[in-house]
């Protein structure tokens, strides 16, 4: 059988302008950091295949966020010891000018250092390590990994996702001079089990505008908390769902050269794993995203305007009418990876949408609609494949518009990741893997009543790798 990489080369279903590995598995985004002018990426990393295995830290640098080159690994499990069994996620941090990961070494989870070249490429780990060798015995923890730190008021601080039994996730708080000696303060706040689960994996948080915000991975989702941070204590004002999607989690941010925030995510498979190891790749990046907040506490999340790069040839078409309970597929345009923009008229119409990945007779098909009546975006990829490995189903959120208001959808498809925003405000993230080499076409559909395509823009897209 091939290599993983030369199988990964070739398989017509994997992201050309989506952040991912060379091969092998891929998941939780890393140590996202600008240093001495350039952006890095760490990521969780199986060089050994397309299963989940025993967890490295995959490197990538850019100068625009958009276009990566790959580096070495920079960090492996050890032959013994504190992360033999696994290197998990963490943070990078500028400590006065030395490249600085803290991460978690497992089994059992530990807190861990290493300390990095000028170019970021050559990383030693700490002798002392692990930094944090045991959970606060007060509490009744369940899990204790993946450090977000930061630095406040001359001082660093430090975040680990947990959980206490019988109640729910939690975010514990440290504190140090030098990241290298740590004291415990407290749980920077609490979560209900209902709600936000047992465990929070993967804590992120950063001030935004005038509040902050909590980012947290749980029950399958990416959750985030905005509200009032004082005295070393997160007060929860509202929860919302940073996608509303089934395939995106364990988000992280950073600050670009332009003060904005941005934040990546682990796109996951939903094909079985015999077939990503027969692929030899498995999972990818998000998009490069912003966030805002707008007036009342809810996070905005859109792309990055930098992507407007990767646009080639163009199509754009205004005022197609949709008869009721009709599709109707684009004439001269066709492809896999795309961007659309396009601005829906529900007119009467119940439920009004796009088909992506779309073959004759829509044998194949991937819908994203959105549902007046219970006023939620859709995408259902139940008839995305003919391939009985690949999950399908539909999966989707809340979106609110106002009487008359438009659906404005940006949509970015790639190979099998499909990207949505809606409204300038939300997005959802999903996957489609279709079987034949003709399920390229572009559509419209309406349900319910008529409606009209008030304009839509499709550009082909340029791959981000050589």
């Amino acid at each position: 059988m091939p290599r993983s990489d030369e199988r990964a080369k070739v398989d017509p279903l994997r992201p050309k302008y989506h952040f991912i590995a060379p091969s092998g598995w891929m998941n939780d985004p890393n140590g996202l950091i600008l240093f001495r002018g350039e952006y890095h990426v760490f990521y969780q990393h199986n060089p050994n295949g397309a299963f989940a295995g025993t967890r490295h830290w995959g490197h990538a640098v850019s100068k625009d966020l958009i276009r990566w080159r790959h580096l070495p690994t920079a960090l492996s499990p050890g032959n013994g010891g504190y992360d033999k069994d696994g290197c998990w996620s963490g943070s990078a941090v500028d400590n006065d000018g030395v490249p600085v990961i803290l991460y978690t070494g497992v089994m059992p989870e530990v807190q861990c250092v290493a300390l990095g070249s000028q170019d970021m490429v050559y990383w030693e780990k700490y002798a002392g390590n692990p930094v944090i060798s045991s959970h606060p015995e007060s509490l009744d923890l369940k899990g204790f990994r993946d450090p977000c730190v930061w630095k406040e008021d001359g001082r660093w601080y430090m975040l680990l996702g947990s959980g206490i039994e019988g109640k729910g996730g939690t975010a514990l708080l440290y504190e140090s001079n030098d990241l290298l000696r740590w004291r415990y303060l407290h749980p920077i706040c609490f979560g209900r089990i209902d709600r936000t689960g047992e465990v929070w994996e993967c804590p992120d948080f950063f001030p935004l505008e005038d509040k902050h915000v909590l980012i947290i991975s749980a029950l399958k989702k990416t959750l985030y908390y905005t509200g009032k941070y004082r005295d070393k204590e997160f007060h929860p004002e509202m929860l919302g769902t940073v996608d509303l999607g089934d395939h995106f989690y364990a988000a992280k941010s950073m600050i670009d050269e332009k003060g904005r925030r941005i934040i990546f995510g682990w796109i996951r498979e939903a094909r079985s794993g015999p077939v990503q190891l027969a692929s030899g790749w498995s999972g990818l990046f998000s998009l490069p995203r912003q966030l805002a907040l707008d007036k009342e506490g809810i996070l905005n999340v859109t792309p990055l305007p930098e992507l407007k790069s990767l646009r080639g040839d163009g199509f754009e078409d205004e005022g197609v009418r949709i008869d009721a309970d009709s599709c109707k597929v684009l004439e001269d345009v066709e492809g896999d990876c795309l961007e659309i923009e396009a601005d829906l008229d529900l007119g009467d119409s119940r439920e009004l949408g796009l088909i992506v990945r779309c073959s004759p007779r829509l044998v194949e098909a991937t819908f994203i609609s959105y549902n007046r009546r219970s006023a939620r975006l859709y995408l259902d990829s139940s008839k995305s494949s003919l391939n009985p490995e690949c999950e399908g189903g539909r999966e989707g959120g809340a979106l609110k518009v106002d009487s008359g208001e438009h659906i404005k959808l940006n949509l970015f498809l790639d190979r099998s990741a499909i990207e949505v925003f809606a409204n300038g405000r939300i997005c959802l993230t999903g996957r489609a893997y279709p079987s034949r080499a003709d399920s390229k076409r572009i559509g419209v559909f309406s349900r319910g009543g008529s409606a009209k395509l008030a304009s839509i823009k499709i550009w082909k897209m340029k791959p981000i790798w050589d």
